[in-house]
């Protein structure tokens, strides 16, 4: 079945189309994408993924067509973020 891996480093996105055997979980694609040699900074145990969009486990069964993502960890709060923006608009 046809499947898609998707990261996105703070340099570069990366989307993966690959076939991968019925049944497969979603640590088995990522495993067979490749995508852990090429960002050695991804670590299963600390990155969320999700398919389309929507948390799921790594020991999730995929199906045909869908897209797999893994998340990177937030490095900022959002909320400081948003008040930090704001902040920046009221000095222009």
């Amino acid at each position: 079945m046809q499947i898609g891996v998707a990261y996105a480093d703070k340099f570069k996105k990366t989307w993966l189309k690959l076939d991968v055997p019925s049944g497969s979980t979603v640590a088995e694609a990522i495993e067979r994408s490749g995508l852990l040699a090429q960002f050695p900074d991804i670590d299963l145990t600390v990155n969320k993924v999700g398919i389309f969009g929507k948390i799921t486990t790594l020991n999730a069964e995929i199906s045909d067509g869908q897209r797999i993502e893994i998340y990177r960890p937030i490095t900022a709060d959002p909320k400081t973020a948003v008040r930090r923006d704001r902040g920046s608009d009221a000095d222009d």
